[in-house]
């Protein structure tokens, strides 16, 4: 059963990618459509980063998780056998 913090952090979670989810697509997909002078392009980046992050933050997941397997891997290797 999960405990009430549990809980929380999964909400917050949750809500913190629902926010980054629809600040992304009104970025990126309703935002060209309105005029470049229009106030509400104060609150966002310019579009080169929408580009940008997603590829930093990317590379950034394979590296971890490459760090990762790495770090698994190398606790679990068997010493090599002697010959005699």
């Amino acid at each position: 059963m999960a405990t009430a913090t549990d809980r929380v952090v999964g909400f917050g979670l949750v809500a913190f990618s629902l926010v980054l989810f629809v600040y992304y697509t009104i970025w990126i997909i309703i935002l060209p459509f309105i005029d470049s002078d229009h106030g509400i392009h104060q609150y966002f980046l310019p579009r080169e980063y929408a580009v940008i992050i997603p590829v930093v933050a990317g590379l950034l997941l394979l590296l971890f998780i490459g760090i990762f397997v790495m770090i698994v891997m190398w606790k679990n290797r068997k010493p090599a056998k002697k010959l005699d």
